[in-house]
């Protein structure tokens, strides 16, 4: 059994409020798995902040998207995985790249191929890659920095994935058609 509440702008703590109304300002509405992290103002605040900090990357669009779902579902995430097909959708990603990431399928372009099979071999070894792995992501034309921007995403989304475990986070409506 779970403790967790999915705290609202009227029962979060003082100090989750402003952090609440960030989210009603980007999202619309709180997201449950903010009204969750709000029982801790400083988690949802860095989990707030690495967001912020890993959209603003060198990655594209496609990139972010590759990088949060493959960390998601190999996480088996039951709530990230549909919240991201629904932002990725809202970002005007192709659904094919999205259900590819979602179905564990190949995805059609090599690039990009490169950087899934990269995040995961940095989520599965806990960032101990084979120097050839690591040759093959940067010949795909990626660098150092895109290596590091892989692990900022990757922390994002430990504190989101983990707390949804713990939690079980109940799916937002707006995300339910993409469960």
């Amino acid at each position: 059994m779970n403790n967790f509440e999915v705290h609202t702008q009227e029962s979060a703590p003082e100090n989750s409020k402003p952090l609440l109304d960030n989210s009603i300002k980007a999202f619309g509405s709180i997201p449950s798995l903010h009204g969750v992290m709000a029982e801790s103002p400083e988690l949802l605040e860095a989990y707030q902040m690495l967001h912020k900090l890993f959209q603003d990357t060198s990655l594209n669009k496609e990139e972010l998207t590759v990088v949060w779902q493959t960390i998601n579902v190999e996480h088996e995430c039951h709530y990230c995985v549909p919240a991201h097909a629904a932002i990725a959708s809202m970002m005007n990603v192709d659904d094919a790249l999205t259900q590819a990431l979602r179905n564990r399928e190949p995805l059609g372009d090599a690039k990009l191929q490169a950087l899934h099979d990269m995040t995961l071999a940095v989520l599965r070894n806990r960032g101990q890659v084979a120097e050839e792995e690591v040759a093959k992501f940067y010949a795909a034309g990626y660098g150092p920095k895109q290596l590091l921007e892989i692990i900022l995403g990757m922390s994002q989304k430990v504190m989101s994935n983990y707390v949804n475990h713990l939690a079980d986070t109940p799916l937002d409506e707006r995300f339910a058609k993409f469960a």
